[in-house]
């Protein structure tokens, strides 16, 4: 299990670092002009545009991918660490578990803002949904040590859930495309 978590926050992290860097860069360019169109921009639904430019896509004052920036580098690091044989201590444990259940959270809030409140999906935000749950998951597993052998099947279960959720918000778009 150590070997698969380390992977997951590895590579997890690390997706999620470039997705965060890209949603950085697409929001500066939005704010040098309004009137660009962000290439995660495909149509009504698909539209990163129309979310950055919502109260929910700073909602501590700056843009939350530069929390994904700064949260996303951590959890390389720790990844890579713990890869090539870095044993970590347990308060570094106990906040990394803090963080990514922050993550997680925040990440579900936006989810439900995303689904229900404004409407309109990111390609690049559903990327770093994609990867926190897992590195939630796998990181919680780790810290509270269950012997629990069907790991993967919750996390099918998680993003079914998600997938239903987008299906039903969204259903008046996808159906008009059948």
């Amino acid at each position: 299990m150590n070997r698969l978590v380390a992977w997951v926050l590895a590579v997890g992290g690390f997706v999620g670092l470039i997705a965060s860097s890209v949603l950085t860069i697409e929001k500066i360019a939005l704010l040098k002009d309004p009137f660009y169109v962000p290439t995660c921009s495909i149509n009504p639904v698909l539209s990163c545009g129309s979310i950055m430019k919502t109260a929910q896509a700073e909602v501590f004052g700056f843009p939350n991918p530069l929390l994904g920036i700064a949260g996303f580098a951590v959890v390389t690091t720790l990844g890579v660490l713990l890869v090539s044989g870095v044993s970590l201590p347990r308060w570094v444990w106990i906040g990394l578990q803090v963080g990514v259940t922050f993550g997680v959270l925040f990440v579900h809030w936006l989810i439900v803002q995303s689904l229900y409140e404004i409407g309109a999906l990111c390609p690049y935000c559903m990327v770093v949904w994609a990867v926190m749950i897992p590195i939630f998951w796998y990181t919680t597993l780790r810290n509270i040590r269950p012997t629990f052998q069907y790991h993967s099947v919750v996390l099918i279960l998680w993003y079914l859930v998600i997938v239903a959720g987008v299906l039903q918000a969204f259903w008046f778009y996808w159906s008009s495309l059948v």
